[in-house]
C-alpha cells in the first residue's frame, strides 16, 4: 500500500494550482476511499443576515461541485488507478464542510446484548433509526471527544509504516 505521505503529495502535485489557493487540501485515507476537502472562500454576503449568508454558502458549494465535475472525475479516475482507493470529494466553506458521493462502507461486527442495548435504547430515543445509524452515531460521538487521542495514535501508526518501510527487505527465496 501506498503511503499516506505519497498520497498526500500526488494530489498536492495533481490538483489544479487554484483549487489550493484558499489552502492546502485536507486528504483523508483508509483502506477503502481518500477523501479530498478542498477550501474555498467564502462568498461576501454585505447585509450579514445569516439566512442569507447560509443561502451564499450552499450556492457557492453547488456552483463549486458543478463547475470542477469533470477535472474532479479525471483526476479520481488517474488516484483509482494508481492507488486502488475511491476517490471522494469534499468542499469546505468556513466551518462548512459538504461532502460529495462519499462511501458508505458495510463493517461486520459482533455485539453482546449490553451493547445492543445500548443502540436499540438511541433507537428507540429516535437518535438514530437503525442499529447501523445508531452504530455510526456513537463512533462519531467517540471521534469527537477523543480526535486528540486518535490523532496522536495516527500519527504513531504512520510513524511505524515509515520506519517498516525504511527497515530491510525481506530475504527473497
Amino acid at each position: 500500500m501506498t503511503s499516506t505521505t505519497e498520497i498526500t503529495a500526488w494530489f498536492n502535485g495533481r490538483l489544479p494550482k487554484e483549487w489550493t489557493e484558499a489552502g492546502a487540501p485536507e486528504i483523508t485515507i483508509d483502506r477503502d476511499e481518500i477523501t479530498v476537502i478542498i477550501t474555498i472562500p467564502a462568498p461576501a454576503v454585505g447585509d450579514g443576515d445569516d439566512g442569507a449568508q447560509a443561502e451564499a454558502v450552499a450556492g457557492r458549494i453547488a456552483g463549486w461541485r458543478d463547475d470542477t465535475k469533470e477535472q474532479r472525475i479525471r483526476i479520481a479516475r488517474d488516484a483509482e488507478h494508481r492507488f486502488e482507493p475511491k476517490v471522494a470529494w469534499g468542499v469546505r466553506i468556513d466551518d462548512r464542510v459538504a461532502l460529495f458521493t462519499h462511501l458508505a462502507v458495510p463493517t461486520m461486527t459482533r455485539l453482546r446484548q449490553p451493547e445492543r442495548q445500548v443502540l436499540d435504547t438511541l433507537i428507540a430515543a429516535g437518535v438514530a433509526r437503525s442499529r447501523a445509524d445508531a452504530l455510526a452515531w456513537c463512533v462519531k460521538l467517540v471521534g469527537e471527544h477523543t480526535d486528540d487521542w486518535l490523532t496522536e495514535l495516527r500519527n504513531a501508526i504512520d510513524e511505524v509504516d515509515r520506519i517498516r518501510e525504511d527497515g530491510p527487505a525481506a530475504a527473497s527465496a
